[in-house]
């Protein structure tokens, strides 16, 4: 375990939060711990993400893998979903967003660790903290730094809390690191410097000037209204990339995007039974990337209401322009795909001068096009203006 791990581990904080880049060993020596405390002294754990769809999304085979490498099984029982051990502690699995509720109701709760605490919202940290109430219980936490406007970033770097402590751990720090990534690690830095900086030396992504949506996301719950026209677009996935579809409403100058399907390698005979977790989509219209008319034609014939998009020269930069001059775009917790896309999307720079290009990257920009081929009909009216919805 690093010791800059060591020393987060055995502070008397009430908030023990571990950042940095791939490799450093943060999830590890968390694990590691917390498996060696909890066979010595009863405890309560919550292990939290932000989206846990299923236990496999969890850090409970990291805490197995550790207890069954500790050598410690003999006082543990571990079956697919629960962790317990022969001196009664307990350790929970919930995702924050889907089990908001549940999490809020939890009691006696003696360490909450929080993993990729880099997506979790300002909602779900305003839910989790006073939750975690019983006397000196600890809030843990781990990620890799992405945004400098990202909520946990906000809230324990810019404005860290009295009672924390913080350390920056990197690859460097785990005299462990395997070889495999240190030659990821390297051809990284030979290629792209930038990517290597963000990803294994764990600082924030520093384009953030390039970023498209600058300072038009935010991420948000709220009720779809009753009487809100909705709209769909979907933006179909190519080898890796992933295949689209949100569900959005304009009201008050602002758009609202409230449900979102992203899903990578999906077969064309799956679409319809992925497009039908999006609620109310076969009642509504849906307006598709057209460069797939082989799939629209599938997706017709299974019932669904869809058309291709009409693109055309400039269409990129005209549909953003047009979601650029939303007041707010305001993405539900339970589209994370959705608002990391647009909190990434972002202008190609110069390699030398670093000048900011107006050519938007195809990267990132899944889920802005398919907000974009949603939009089409508004875009193309001239009757139309944001300031009238």
């Amino acid at each position: 375990m690093p010791l800059k791990a060591q020393k987060v581990i055995g502070a008397r904080k009430r908030y023990k939060i571990l950042k940095g880049g791939r490799g450093g060993a943060k999830s590890f020596s968390f694990a590691q711990a917390l498996a060696i405390m909890a066979s010595e002294i009863p405890l309560r754990i919550l292990c939290a993400r932000e989206i846990q769809n299923s236990i496999r999304d969890s850090v409970h085979k990291l805490l197995s893998d550790r207890i069954y490498e500790l050598g410690l099984s003999s006082l543990y029982r571990i079956t697919e979903k629960s962790i317990t051990s022969s001196v009664g502690s307990e350790f929970l699995f919930k995702g924050l967003y889907r089990n908001i509720r549940e999490v809020k109701s939890t009691e006696g709760i003696d360490i909450c660790w929080i993993e990729e605490a880099e997506g979790v919202s300002k909602s779900s940290w305003e839910v989790l903290i006073p939750t975690i109430r019983k006397p000196d219980s600890e809030i843990w936490i781990s990620y890799n730094p992405e945004n400098e406007d990202s909520a946990t970033h906000q809230k324990f770097v810019e404005n860290t809390p009295p009672n924390s402590i913080i350390e920056h751990i990197g690859w460097q720090d785990n005299r462990f690191f395997p070889n495999v990534l240190k030659q990821e690690m390297e051809y990284d830095k030979k290629v792209d410097y930038d990517k290597y900086l963000h990803v294994w030396e764990g600082e924030l992504k520093k384009y953030s000037d390039a970023l498209i949506f600058k300072g038009k996301i935010f991420e948000e719950s709220f009720e779809t209204p009753e009487d809100a026209t909705l709209l769909y677009g979907a933006d179909w996935g190519f080898s890796v990339d992933p295949t689209a579809l949100v569900r959005m409403f304009m009201k008050d100058r602002c758009l609202y995007i409230d449900y979102e399907f992203y899903g990578y390698q999906v077969e064309i005979e799956d679409l319809p039974e992925a497009f039908d977790r999006v609620p109310e989509v076969r009642e509504w219209r849906i307006i598709a990337d057209s460069a797939r008319p082989e799939t629209i034609s599938h997706v017709r014939k299974k019932g669904f209401n869809i058309v291709g998009a009409e693109k055309g020269k400039g269409s990129v930069e005209d549909g953003i322009e047009f979601l650029r001059s939303f007041e707010k775009i305001i993405i539900h917790p339970r589209c994370p795909h959705t608002s990391k896309d647009f909190r990434n999307y972002r202008w190609k720079q110069d390699k030398i001068t670093e000048e900011i290009l107006p050519i938007p990257l195809d990267k990132s920009n899944h889920s802005p096009d398919a907000c974009r081929y949603a939009l089409e009909p508004y875009m193309k009216s001239k009757e139309f203006k944001i300031s009238w919805v």
